[in-house]
């Protein structure tokens, strides 16, 4: 089982080895299996998808904190001699990467965040119910209806919310603690990495106008809608997701030519 430092990572390999690698990082209480095959095994890329420490099949204990979870992840990367990145963040996920690209934009060549914001203030009543073992039933059901456009398929919600139930005692309340203290909004501007914004535009967690802003405030930042989705674009709408990604990677002047 491969780990770095404590953290746990599926790698896919494919295409120059002169690429900066992809690190796939997911959202809260999530794992790296919040991205599917068809961004895991990304054309044309090498790919490492992390389970943040105390998810999935990671060591450790869940952070409090986007900046600790940043913290670990430079770690990892040190950990692997991998010195220069393209980050890949969902929701939280996002937020790491933004961190990261503000603190060590010498180690970032690229930036993509997908349902993602300045801040992450809806977790808050989220978090409460989640947290608290009375309502944590309905704060799930919440987010149920929260992550998904309307009519996405049963057996996707299913398989999602069973992954969250199943998230280890803890790390729900570490990651919505870190989401309701994010906040990027008074820094944005000074990300200098190409940047690319995903959105699904059903998205009622981080909304539309969340990704507008983004694009907005950071340099050089390209937005994406993809339609049909909500939240979890990448696993409501994974081939729109995964073009849309590469389409932007393949723009990026990274070195060598793609194959």
């Amino acid at each position: 089982m491969p780990l770095s430092n404590g953290i746990y990572y599926a790698c896919s390999h494919s295409g120059p080895t002169g690429l900066p690698p992809l690190i796939f990082i997911h959202g809260a209480g999530s794992d790296h299996l919040c991205w599917p095959a068809q961004l895991r095994r990304l054309r044309g890329w090498t790919v490492l998808a992390v389970d943040l420490p105390g998810h999935g099949r990671s060591e450790g204990a869940a952070v409090q904190s986007v900046e600790g979870y940043a913290a670990s992840l430079l770690a990892f990367l040190d950990g692997l001699q991998l010195y220069q990145v393209v980050l890949v963040g969902h929701s939280m996920g996002g937020a790491v990467a933004q961190h990261l690209a503000r603190c060590c934009p010498e180690r970032v060549a690229g930036l993509a965040l997908l349902s993602c914001g300045s801040n992450l203030k809806g977790a808050n009543d989220l978090a409460e119910l989640l947290c608290n073992p009375v309502t944590r039933a309905g704060g799930l059901h919440k987010l149920e209806d929260l992550l998904f456009a309307r009519g996405a398929e049963a057996a996707l919600v299913n398989r999602t919310m069973q992954s969250l139930r199943a998230a280890r005692p803890g790390v729900i309340f570490a990651d919505w603690l870190a989401c309701a203290h994010f906040e990027s909004s008074g820094w944005l501007g000074q990300i200098s990495v190409p940047t690319w914004v995903a959105v699904g535009a059903q998205d009622r967690l981080t909304p539309l106008g969340a990704s507008i802003y983004l694009t907005n405030q950071i340099p050089h930042a390209q937005l994406r809608v993809v339609e049909r989705a909500g939240h979890m674009l990448m696993l409501e709408q994974p081939q729109k997701t995964a073009e849309g990604l590469i389409a932007w990677l393949e723009g990026l002047n990274l070195g060598l030519a793609q194959t």
